[in-house]
């Protein structure tokens, strides 16, 4: 395949904004064959994740997008003197979790599994646009429903809802970290 529609793709990855799906590569590519665009996009992929860089590409939120590898972490949060994305409260977060794993979900659905009012926390997520209301549940009242966005993929670096894990796994993760009892 061409190096040349490689780092065209390359470029139109680095250059985006938000992560770029296919569809729009191939839609901006349009003098290209979408085979061949697919193709260079794949062994783009593989080169970053064969080649010893210190940034890859991944798939989040539908699309591509380059970031910094895991294990360079610390010397990256040293660099930005440890300001991260923006700093989720702990409350906050316990709702968004409550939210990715129930969605759509009403305030009072929400408030009830946490077991506290989660109004603040609610609104501290949608200013950050990590979740969005989708509509209105056909019961008494017609409360709004909230659901995830794909900027929330896009901030745990997930490509899909279904990438979360899931119960099992957070409980196996759980009892690894257990300290040994017998020792």
């Amino acid at each position: 395949m061409s190096s040349a529609l490689r780092e065209i793709i390359e470029c139109l990855i680095f250059v985006a904004m938000e992560p770029l799906s296919l569809q729009r590569i191939k839609a901006v590519l349009t003098d290209y064959d979408t085979g061949d665009i697919e193709q260079s996009v794949n062994e783009l992929l593989s080169l970053y994740a064969s080649n010893e860089r210190g940034i890859q590409i991944n798939r989040s939120g539908g699309g591509f997008l380059f970031s910094t590898k895991p294990e360079h972490d610390l010397w990256i949060r040293r660099l930005m003197q440890d300001e991260r994305k923006s700093k989720l409260h702990p409350a906050s977060l316990e709702t968004l979790s409550v939210i990715a794993y129930n969605q759509p979900v009403t305030l009072a659905e929400i408030s009830s599994i946490r077991g506290v009012d989660a109004s603040q926390s609610l609104k501290s997520l949608l200013q950050k646009r990590l979740v969005k209301i989708s509509g209105r549940k056909k019961a008494p009242g017609r409360p709004l429903l909230y659901r995830t966005t794909d900027r929330f993929l896009n901030y745990f670096g997930l490509d899909d809802i279904k990438d979360l894990p899931s119960q099992d796994e957070i409980m196996k993760i759980l009892d690894e970290e257990k300290p040994d009892e017998e020792s």
